[in-house]
């Protein structure tokens, strides 16, 4: 599928009601959950790590929460991003079955641990969300725009649950979602077209907000109307992580959703 170019756009400029449908992706967009994920995979992966140095001998790189994540793991379903981490580092485990335990040395029984560890993250400490996104969902729906969440974790609904917003949205593609119909992972389109099918609208008429530069890679490869990126990231230069949404996709960078709203925020 040929990449549409992407317009350079301010959020001043962008009409929300020009669109059908508005598909979010969840960790780091509607949740502030892309922290505890990263913090999560790094306690997995570490300890993992630790014992395979243990096993053969080799000293591996320890998984770095910022560079490794964005690279190897975010936005990819839970398998993928253990295979692409483990690959980074040379390895290479057997696939294992759903039913795993957390201990077992197979794909799925490293990422059941990591999952175990976001569940008890969740579990005390809650989930919180960004402000913005949940005032611009509140006013779609007000004008009886369809929304849906899009995302590669199996946790969707659980986050969504704890933290009070699942009765917001029309529609949720989600980790087991991707498995059951064999979807591909971002960056390539698929769960956001599956996204758009589901609410039964077409992408030309619909925008992806994504915070992920693979999230923003797959609308625009989608041929979305809108791709809109969203920077929450530290960084030492500002625009650093907004010009990388820009060169892998994105019409708009926004820092906060309710940039879209304008004037009806006030």
């Amino acid at each position: 599928m040929s990449e549409k170019p992407a317009r350079d756009l301010t959020p001043a400029s962008v009409n929300i009601e020009a669109y059908d449908a508005w598909l979010f992706d969840m960790d780091g967009v509607l949740t502030k959950t892309a922290s505890v994920h990263a913090e999560a995979w790094k306690e997995a992966f570490d300890a993992f790590l630790i014992e395979e140095t243990k096993r053969t001998g080799k000293a591996y790189a320890p998984f770095d929460a910022e560079g490794d994540y964005e690279k190897y793991v975010d936005g990819e379903p839970r398998e993928d991003g253990v295979r692409n981490f483990l690959a980074a580092r040379g390895i290479k485990l057997p696939e294992g079955a759903d039913s795993d335990s957390p201990d077992a040395r197979t794909v799925e029984g490293l990422g059941n641990r990591k999952n175990d560890l976001v569940l008890q993250v969740m579990k005390i400490k809650g989930v919180a969300v960004f402000d913005g996104a949940v005032a611009l969902v509140k006013e779609l729906r007000s004008l009886g725009i369809k929304v849906a969440v899009v995302s590669a974790s199996e946790n969707t609904k659980a986050a969504l649950k704890a933290a009070g917003i699942i009765d917001l949205f029309d529609a949720f593609i989600d980790g087991y979602v991707v498995k059951e119909r064999h979807l591909a992972g971002k960056p390539a389109p698929d769960s956001y077209l599956e996204g758009a099918k589901e609410l039964g609208v077409e992408p030309v008429k619909a925008v992806v907000i994504e915070d992920a530069l693979a999230g923003v890679e797959a609308g625009r490869a989608g041929h979305f109307g809108l791709v809109v990126g969203v920077d929450n990231h530290d960084t030492a230069d500002t625009h650093e992580y907004a010009d990388e949404l820009r060169a892998h996709g994105a019409d708009v960078v926004v820092t906060d959703l309710a940039e879209l709203l304008g004037d009806r925020s006030g």
